[in-house]
């Protein structure tokens, strides 16, 4: 970090908020800005809350709404110049989304002097909270070196995979095995509960062989109480399954089990299960809502 580094946050959602206080806890000068005003307000006086969006002055933002469209509705002409103006050297895209949407974001940014740095991130709500995200950056090697002492403050594992868009198609290898995962266990667990096996019994033996994954001990209390609050969505599951089914047909790779998880979490949404957590699927294999 250096004298000179400010950092904005620009979206206080499940993943964004605790990003923020992370680089509160960091020591960095911090700004933060949501929607709903009353969310970033909250985070007074460890952090600035302007009221617009183009009165941010950070040196730094991190873009942490669901996709690039929501950025580019806000990020209008008007508000690039003004950020220019404050000095905004980088602006980090941490959604998930497709590697040309970024691409074209960075396009847009370029002409304002704004670096756009791809940076989607893995390990859900709680790898937020506990600072242990993986982080995917499609960037330059020198926005990596100027990238790294923010990114550390939430993330434990940090990897270039190339320039803008390589970050976009990580995360969206990432999001085929979470997703693939997620359904294998519902659908194990269904097949568990019909036969009446001990669940929690069943999951330490998961958890304790080949079976076990960071996405299990994340979501096990999901699966074994059918209990879903927000982590990440059904629905942002879906749009990410989407883009990463496009990414794979323009380079002609076989999709089939993403074809398959794609169908799953699609009718997840149509159930009305779409703004519940992703482990949602589960109910897709016990026949019934909650």
């Amino acid at each position: 970090m250096t004298a000179d580094t400010s950092v904005a946050v620009i979206g206080l959602g499940p993943m964004g908020a605790p990003i923020a206080r992370n680089l509160v806890t960091a020591g960095f000068d911090v700004a933060v800005w949501n929607r709903t005003r009353s969310v970033a307000t909250a985070f007074e006086p460890d952090a600035r809350a302007p009221e617009r969006l183009e009165d941010l002055d950070s040196t730094v933002i991190l873009s942490v709404l669901p996709d690039v469209d929501h950025l580019e509705s806000l990020a209008t002409a008007n508000v690039l110049t003004t950020w220019q103006t404050a000095g905004t050297r980088r602006l980090a895209i941490m959604s998930t989304t497709s590697p040309d949407k970024v691409k074209r974001f960075a396009s847009t940014a370029a002409p304002y002097g704004i670096d756009v740095i791809d940076a989607p991130m893995s390990g859900g709500d709680k790898g937020a909270r506990d600072a242990t995200l993986s982080v995917m950056l499609g960037c330059s090697e020198e926005a990596l070196v100027s990238m790294e002492p923010i990114l550390r403050a939430t993330a434990r594992t940090i990897e270039r995979m190339g320039d803008v868009g390589a970050g976009a198609v990580a995360k969206l290898c990432n999001q085929v095995i979470v997703a693939s995962n997620l359904a294998a266990i519902g659908e194990s667990l269904a097949i568990a509960r019909a036969y009446d096996l001990d669940l929690d019994k069943l999951v330490r033996i998961f958890d304790g062989g080949l079976a076990g994954s960071t996405v299990l001990t994340q979501k096990a209390d999901k699966f074994l109480g059918r209990s879903y609050d927000l982590g990440g969505s059904a629905e942002n599951q879906l749009k990410d399954l989407g883009y990463a089914h496009s990414a794979g047909d323009a380079v002609g790779v076989r999709s089939d089990m993403l074809a398959v998880v794609h169908d799953l979490y699609a009718e997840a949404v149509r159930a009305g299960f779409g703004d519940r957590d992703h482990s949602v699927v589960q109910e897709l294999f016990l026949g019934e809502s909650t």
